[in-house]
């Protein structure tokens, strides 16, 4: 803690007890940076400060404060100003309450500190105030400058270190109203269960065990760019883009996705849901059935044409012929049948040829 920098030093002012401290930056970014540069050749691309009245660059020694008032006016306004303000909280953290730790919005957190004993002295009552908020199960609600303005604080515990958060004001928080969903949406029961059965799939997660995957993809790109190196390749996505259109469909998939991811057995969705889901076939589905349907040969019968049943006669005459002579050498009872139907199909042939003639008597 000692080889942070400190950014403020102050107090903390509970009741008449004052904790001389120094507030430290508790986070730190790993965001890489870049540089703009001239894509022709590269050169650095600055934004230099430029006096607009004498029109030459200045040093940061040289630049102050202003206000600007309505009609253009600057106003200008020194760090000494600032520091003379008539208020409680130029140089301290005054403690103004406490409150249950869930009586704090979390879209009011904003940047942490941590709070540095400063001294000796400041040690006994920098650990009495830890512990009462240990034992109160509370935070500590504070008022503090920083930075040239104002700002609402918490004090919590945090392993044996007090931490500061600043908190956005009241009135900086945006409505919602504009936010929801304009129209109304139904959910039905088993869209619940199969989202509840997703987060017990999904369950608890070590934030510790959590990292930033594109900033190392970024020093991947990096490292192989200096070296000369081709680029590592994005790997194919799975998920892709669009709108859902079977809800419940995704859910299931969702679940059984998790559920392989952690080695378990999947048994469905339905199982997780308490039955199964409902199945709408599609029209188009439909349609090409019955299109199927209709184009499928079928078979007909009936009557063929005259022509074709004296030509089909003839051929079976003469395939039953040597049916009958190959047949007779091996077994005798399928030559005898084949004569049979052989003689059957030729009296069935001569017999309407035999009624034909009193027919023509009866017309004469």
């Amino acid at each position: 803690m000692l080889h942070v920098r400190s950014i403020w030093n102050g107090a903390i002012s509970f009741g008449l007890v004052s904790i001389p401290i120094k507030l430290v930056n508790a986070t730190e970014s790993h965001t890489i940076s870049f540089r703009q540069v001239h894509l022709d050749d590269l050169g650095r691309i600055r934004y230099r400060k430029v006096c607009e009245l004498e029109d030459h660059e200045v040093t940061t020694a040289e630049i102050g404060k202003a206000y600007e008032d309505a009609d253009g006016t600057l106003i200008p306004i020194t760090d000494e100003d600032l520091a003379s303000l008539p208020i409680p909280t130029a140089r301290t953290i005054e403690i103004v309450g406490f409150v249950p730790d869930d009586r704090i919005d979390p879209l009011q957190m904003d940047t942490a500190y941590y709070l540095s004993a400063n001294g000796v002295p400041a040690a006994k009552p920098y650990v009495l105030l830890r512990e009462a908020l240990k034992r109160s199960q509370k935070v500590a609600v504070a008022k503090f400058a920083l930075r040239g303005r104002e700002r609402l604080g918490m004090l919590r515990v945090v392993d044996d270190v007090i931490a500061l958060h600043g908190l956005l004001w009241p009135d900086e928080i945006r409505a919602t109203d504009e936010v929801a969903p304009d129209t109304s949406v139904t959910v039905r029961e088993k869209e619940l269960d199969l989202a509840d059965a997703l987060m017990d799939t999904l369950g608890e997660v070590d934030l510790t065990d959590l990292h930033d995957d594109y900033r190392e993809a970024v020093e991947e790109l990096i490292a192989a760019k200096a070296s000369g190196v081709e680029a590592p390749a994005a790997p194919a996505g799975e998920r892709a883009g669009g709108k859902v259109l079977d809800l419940m469909a995704a859910l299931e998939k969702s679940v059984r996705d998790a559920k392989e991811s952690r080695g378990e057995e999947t048994g469905g969705a339905a199982e997780e849901s308490g039955g199964a889901a409902e199945v709408t076939p599609l029209p188009a589905r439909r349609t090409a059935a019955r299109k199927s349907a209709r184009t499928a040969p079928k078979e007909v019968g009936g009557k063929k044409s005259t022509s074709t049943a004296k030509k089909s006669a003839a051929a079976k005459k003469t395939a039953a012929k040597k049916a009958t002579t190959k047949k007779s050498a091996t077994k005798q009872p399928a030559a005898s049948t084949a004569t049979k139907q052989t003689t059957k199909k030729t009296a069935a042939k001569k017999t309407p040829a035999k009624k034909a003639a009193p027919r023509k008597r009866a017309s004469a």
